[in-house]
């Protein structure tokens, strides 16, 4: 059967969850499996697994868990190998990459933040700063609405304007968060964000990027965020050279 991987820690790790329910319905039990100095968090995969909220949350409660004990290098939902040899294998292969980013993660916690705007306070502050904007929508009205090219000229610069202005609250935003993380990974984009960043911060000072975040928050009313964490450090779990399914 194949291997669900939650996690890697040094073997020496006081807390790894063993023998606690993980994935699957009914919730398989987790187990370690060790080589190279390190310990894998791992259970049996199930057949079809699916981002389910139920197995997301799973994965999620290993790592907490474990967690609470120590460093530990979370692995993505869906990782799986394809048994336990093949885990202990890529252990004792790629030790000094997995021991260098414990040390390096150690006591770490990444929050994501993901920034959209508010639509109507954008527009409101485009026509405050854009006088050309300003002038189009004041030619449009005196024109009684304007012909069908005054309407699409108007939306064109409405449009660019608002390009502007994400593109510069991006760039803001990265600006007054990053003296406050170890390290900073740029997220996937999305639809209706902005930006999507992850920051690296010591879990001890993590109050200081929080902070950064209502002051924009209040300085900035039209700009909107959504903060997620403290998590596991996902995103800066680099991968090794010539990863595996382990990995």
């Amino acid at each position: 059967m194949s291997t669900y991987v939650y996690g890697i820690a040094d073997a020496g790790h006081p807390g790894l969850p063993d023998g606690m329910g993980g994935v699957g319905k009914p919730a398989l039990p987790v187990r370690t499996v060790t080589g190279g100095g390190l310990a894998a968090i791992v259970s049996d995969a199930p057949e079809n697994l699916r981002p389910k909220r139920r197995d997301l949350l799973a994965h999620q409660n290993v790592l907490s868990e474990a967690g609470g004990g120590g460093t530990v290098l979370p692995m993505r939902f869906g990782s799986v190998a394809d048994d336990d040899q093949a885990v202990a294998t890529a252990l004792e292969e790629r030790a000094a990459h997995y021991l260098e980013r414990l040390e390096a993660l150690h006591d770490r916690v990444e929050y994501n933040v993901k920034v959209q705007h508010d639509e109507d306070a954008v527009l409101r502050l485009v026509m405050t700063e854009r006088p050309e904007v300003r002038a189009q929508v004041e030619h449009n009205r005196a024109a009684g609405g304007g012909s069908h090219e005054d309407k699409l000229r108007l939306g064109e610069a409405v449009a660019t304007a608002v390009q502007h202005r994400e593109a510069q609250d991006a760039d803001m935003v990265r600006r007054a968060l990053e003296p406050h993380a170890q390290d900073v990974s740029p997220g996937p984009a999305g639809t209706g964000w902005i930006t999507n960043v992850s920051f690296l911060v010591d879990r001890g000072t993590s109050e200081h990027l929080l902070q950064a975040i209502e002051e924009l928050r209040q300085a900035h009313p039209h700009v909107v965020f959504s903060v997620n964490g403290p998590l596991p450090p996902y995103s800066f779990v680099e991968p090794a050279p010539a990863a595996s399914a382990a990995g």
